[in-house]
């Protein structure tokens, strides 16, 4: 068996100004993908189930073939992640299907080995390290542990629809040299607000990439959505930037937390139709556990 958490869309998301400057800063929260994988002698070949998770059938494949194992069996993917809505149900299905083949062929599985696999598939979003990261998501590699938060909420909504991963990750970004020395400055700001656990500042930042992404991916209910982070005295907003969601972050510890959750409820649920609250994750042992 092995697990992966999804993520609320990412608290950053963007181009540096290196070669290959795509990157993104994770956002973990409490929603889950299981993957089992049970060997089966009797099949004639490796199964998947459902059997739309073609790309965790491809993971489990290049698994086996790369271990010379004359292996049969069922992988079954079970995830609680919304697919298509920039909450990083892909990448989850992915890593648990690697951490469940792993463990059933007793092989392996650190992060850098399963970067290498995934980034054979797709563009692959960070959620293989127990900790706020910042990822090179289309070369799927790591670039820095920034760390843990206090724990956040965040009071989401749905635009609609679904998001190919890849195929947005083709199209071209429409950002300026300015516009990429402004992620750079963001991402500075970002590290240095995980490090000293300012949510205020992490709430700043995810609301100005949020901002700087409607010229890739614009998201109608985002000037709504600030109005009413601004009324309920939220930290800001972050959204699924490949995506379909948008979700006010609120301080979990705020003495006010259940006042001012439940007025954006309210007022998201008058805006959209549809609210879901996450819970952000928090990682007791960040530095010594994500890279091991």
């Amino acid at each position: 068996m092995g697990t992966a958490f999804g993520t609320f869309g990412e608290l950053l998301q963007g181009v540096l100004p290196e070669e290959n400057g795509d990157f993104l800063v994770t956002l973990p929260v409490a929603r889950w993908t299981m993957a089992t994988f049970r060997q089966d002698p009797g099949l004639t070949e490796l199964l998947v189930r459902p059997s739309h998770k073609s790309k965790a059938l491809r993971l489990a494949r290049m698994i086996v073939e790369e271990a010379g194992l004359p292996v049969t069996g069922l992988l079954t993917v079970s995830s609680v992640i919304p697919e298509g809505k920039g909450l990083a149900s892909s990448s989850a299905d992915l890593v648990a299907t690697a951490r469940a083949v792993g463990q059933a062929l007793d092989i392996a599985m650190p992060p850098a080995r399963i970067e290498r696999l995934l980034a054979r598939i797709e563009p692959t979003d960070g959620v293989l390290y127990p900790a706020i990261v910042a990822f090179h998501h289309r070369t799927v590699r790591l670039r820095a542990v920034l760390g843990s938060l206090p724990a956040m909420a965040v009071v989401g909504i749905d635009e609609g629809g679904a998001v190919d991963t890849v195929g947005f990750n083709r199209i071209p970004k429409p950002f300026t040299a300015a516009d990429r020395q402004e992620y750079a400055r963001l991402l500075d700001r970002l590290t240095g607000a995980v490090r000293s656990r300012d949510l205020a500042e992490v709430g700043r930042v995810a609301t100005r990439s949020a901002l700087m992404n409607q010229a890739l991916r614009h998201k109608r209910s985002l000037g709504p959505m600030r109005e009413i982070c601004r009324e309920v005295g939220g930290l800001g907003v972050a959204v699924g930037h490949s995506g379909t969601t948008l979700g006010v972050l609120l301080d979990a510890g705020d003495p006010a937390y259940t006042h001012r959750a439940g007025a954006a409820a309210q007022a998201c649920s008058e805006l959209a139709g549809n609210v879901a609250v996450y819970r952000t994750l928090s990682f007791p042992n960040t530095a010594r556990d994500a890279v091991a």
